[in-house]
């Protein structure tokens, strides 16, 4: 089945709202969450758990490698407009968990003191609600007991009210509202509970076989011969699904809901379903900078003025020799920089040098030049230059030589001899003995094809006992 086309005002709103949507996710803060050192196996399947609970504004298919430091992810931040680092260490004495501000801290680190991963909280429930598009929106955070003294509680507070996005109560939307992230602080133990909740919104004033009869799914009413006795005798619930109901969770619905049978305007109850992990935390120390800076304060150690005081002095040292280190290797730097250039310079000039003087200069003149003595006479022999035969035209033939008995004559000249003796004395040329000599020696001289000299090897060159057929007697 085709889908219908959307009109016109509906496609425009829906280009109206795209840069409203980039711009909230910018603003929105983003989390990173993920281990340092080794965690082992149950940790890092709680790590996949937080993710979830952070969701849609984190990298829940972040890849943590081994060797991977904490610049590492410091550096990828900023693009992708992170503002909170959520790391999972492990020790000999206990599992932490630090939460840091980017860029410049502070950084708080809790003691995992107990967890519960989201698979055993599901194994546990009868009637799990743990659908995907639950995890589209933000959750809701409600904080619980965090109106103590001191400046510890009023910066872990405000620690966690920044990791997530602010709501605004006149534009919200009810229906984005589908998980609720619950802090409970207890200042008796110094302790921190986070718990992870799905919430549903149900109708109120009806009974429990009408409500069943408008969820999406439909109940089995074999058994009964008219809808009457289903309505009446309450679907036949079990008791598991019966549900308490009371003026706590009963509230006035100010908007049209998604959900059946809630309507604007009437009552609805609120119910609650967990989701997981379970987290139980205590806050250890608070450090300034990111991991790195002055402890603001610790749990367990108390030092003296005088003690904060050396440490300062310290880092402010430390701070000046890793200051003074770095403009020291930036002048290193610059300086084999220019070094380079210098000697790139000098290389091609030279190379060029060489090129000129090659051009000019036999080798043994190089050799001279670059190893600054004479060369022995074996190793660069003087050549001896041909001599060029003196062209008395444009184009001088060579004279054919003619091998004999006793000496080596010339053809041409004996040919002129005889004809210049016959032409002065009147006389014709008579053919002579040494004429046929010197025909037949030409025809011996002659360089003659290989292919012919090697006679080829026919049928009929074969012996006459091979060259007869084969036959009876």
């Amino acid at each position: 089945m085709a889908r219908k086309k959307k009109g016109k005002s509906a496609r425009k709103a829906q280009q109206n709202q795209l840069p409203n949507q980039e711009e909230e996710y910018r603003k929105a803060p983003h989390t990173f969450v993920f281990p340092r050192g080794h965690v082992g196996k149950n940790i890092r399947q709680l790590i996949r758990d937080v993710r979830r609970v952070m969701e849609p504004y984190t990298a829940s298919k972040l890849q943590a490698g081994k060797k991977n430091v904490l610049k590492d992810y410091v550096s990828v931040a900023g693009p992708l407009h992170v503002t909170h680092f959520l790391m999972f260490t492990k020790t000999d004495l206990a599992n932490n968990l630090k939460v840091a501000r980017l860029p410049k801290g502070p950084t708080l680190t809790f003691k995992l003191k107990n967890y519960c991963l989201v698979a055993d909280l599901i194994s546990s429930l009868k009637r799990p609600n743990y659908e995907q598009k639950q995890f589209m929106h933000p959750p809701l955070l409600v904080m619980n007991n965090f109106s103590g003294e001191g400046l510890h509680t009023k910066l872990m507070t405000t620690m966690f009210q920044n990791m997530f996005p602010s709501l605004n109560v006149n534009k919200i939307k009810l229906n984005t509202i589908k998980r609720c992230l619950l802090l409970n602080y207890d200042p008796d133990t110094k302790t921190l509970e986070l718990r992870h909740y799905n919430v549903r919104i149900v109708p109120v004033g009806m009974s429990r076989g009408v409500k069943k009869l408008i969820q999406a799914k439909v109940p089995d009413m074999g058994r009964f011969t008219d809808i009457s006795e289903y309505v009446y005798r309450d679907g036949n619930l079990s008791e598991s699904e019966v549900e308490l109901e009371g003026p706590d969770s009963e509230v006035v619905v100010p908007q049209h809901l998604g959900s059946r049978g809630n309507i604007k305007s009437a009552k609805s109850a609120v119910r609650l379903t967990e989701l997981g992990p379970r987290l139980t935390l205590q806050l250890v120390k608070i450090e300034e900078g990111l991991c790195n800076g002055e402890v603001l304060f610790h749990e367990f150690i108390q030092k003296s003025a005088h003690e904060m005081e050396s440490i300062k002095a310290f880092r402010e040292k430390k701070r000046k020799l890793k200051e003074s280190r770095r403009q020291q290797q930036l002048q290193n730097v610059k300086r084999k920089e220019k070094e380079k250039e210098e000697h790139k310079k000098k290389s091609l000039s030279g190379m060029k040098a060489k090129e000129a003087d090659s051009d000019s200069m036999d080798d043994a003149d190089y050799y001279r030049q670059e190893v600054g003595q004479e060369p022995d006479p074996e190793l660069f022999p003087k050549r001896k230059k041909r001599k060029q035969p003196i062209q008395e035209g444009p184009v001088q033939k060579k004279s054919k030589t003619l091998l004999t008995n006793s000496k080596t004559k010339s053809f041409s000249k004996v040919h002129e001899k005889k004809m210049g003796a016959a032409g002065k004395k009147g006389q014709t040329f008579k053919h002579t003995k040494r004429d046929d000599q010197v025909k037949n020696f030409k025809r011996r001289t002659k360089p003659m094809n290989k292919a012919k000299r090697q006679p080829k090897r026919t049928f009929k060159s074969q012996s006459k006992k091979h060259s007869k057929p084969r036959g009876r007697k």
